[in-house]
């Protein structure tokens, strides 16, 4: 995968990840589902604008929200106390149970849709160099953090080398294809985490070695807080504004 494309992978990482915050801590407060559907809808348009994530993608993404959502609605509709939706169902509906349900569902829609446009937007790179610059984290957890999602990416490829080292060495079944039980799958899973801790080494060794944290550190491609940042502040603090003010007046 290449470098996100698009206006919102240009603005400044920390401005985007407190954004994601302030919006999700705004979204606590709201039960309307009017008010909570209209951000959603906002947040969505917002994303696929800004971003090159595209109307299949952003559809994808938004599949496990839905169906977390789902089940919120589920367990509030049929557990929460209040007036009966349908007196002749076999089970009990409560109204209240199916709006707080709805609200909490399209929550979740608000806080994911708004995620997914931070995810797509924002390499760890490019993150992690802007916490450090502008949130003043410290470069020893930086690159820790940085280092330890590199590992975490290389995994599967170190599981499938493992597995197919074990299916060469196995004896075949009586279709032709290597026999790989679940001590295999046992063997093969202690071998990854025994290959996980060697690189866990390697990764300290070379970051001790380079002096990291024993000192200040230049960056090789800062991370800019310019115009822009402010001008992406101002807009999604009056769009939500707009939409709690609509909401109350309504």
């Amino acid at each position: 995968m290449g470098d996100p494309h698009g206006w919102l992978a240009r603005r400044n990482p920390t401005v985007k990840l407190a954004l994601l915050f302030g919006c999700s801590v705004v979204t606590l407060f709201l039960l309307d589902p009017v008010t909570l559907a209209a951000l959603y809808a906002l947040g969505a348009a917002a994303v696929l604008a800004t971003t090159d994530l595209g109307v299949r993608r952003l559809l994808a993404a938004q599949v496990p929200f839905v169906a977390f959502g789902a089940g919120l609605v589920l367990v509030n509709a049929f557990s929460r106390p209040g007036t009966l939706l349908a007196p002749g169902l076999p089970l009990r509906v409560t109204v209240e149970g199916v709006t707080v349900g709805v609200a909490l569902a399209l929550r979740t829609l608000v806080i994911g849709v708004l995620s997914t446009g931070f995810v797509v937007s924002t390499t760890p790179q490019r993150l992690l160099t802007s916490l450090v610059q502008q949130a003043r984290l410290s470069a020893r957890a930086a690159y820790a953090v940085l280092a330890g999602y590199r590992l975490l990416h290389l995994l599967p490829q170190h599981w499938q080398t493992i597995r197919d080292a074990h299916a060469v060495r196995a004896p075949l079944d009586r279709r032709g294809r290597p026999a790989l039980g679940p001590r295999v799958f046992v063997r093969s899973a202690f071998t990854l985490l025994v290959v996980s801790i060697r690189a866990g080494e390697r990764i300290a060794l070379a970051l001790e070695s380079r002096g990291l944290g024993t000192g200040p550190r230049t960056t090789w491609r800062p991370v800019a807080l310019d115009r822009q940042d402010a001008w992406c502040v101002l807009a999604v603090v009056a769009a939500v504004a707009l939409v709690l003010a609509v909401g109350v007046l309504a």
